[in-house]
């Protein structure tokens, strides 16, 4: 009687159901996250160059 009383609380019991929802929506929320930061860092890699120059061209007054 144990026996069957135990399947039928784990055949309808759903917290697994749910636990596997959030393991997928997290690991969607991660993708997305490295595809926006190699999006970002592949377009701030050139704009790093350019203030690179710049301020390589850049000459300081040491007085007043």
């Amino acid at each position: 009687m144990k026996f069957f009383k135990l399947t039928r609380t784990f055949r309808h019991d759903e917290d697994g159901a749910v636990t596997v929802d959030w393991v997928v929506l997290t690991a969607a929320v991660v993708g997305l996250g490295a595809a926006a930061l190699t999006l970002v860092r592949n377009s701030t890699a050139g704009l790093t160059t350019k203030v690179g120059n710049y301020l390589d061209g850049a000459s300081v007054k040491s007085t007043f």
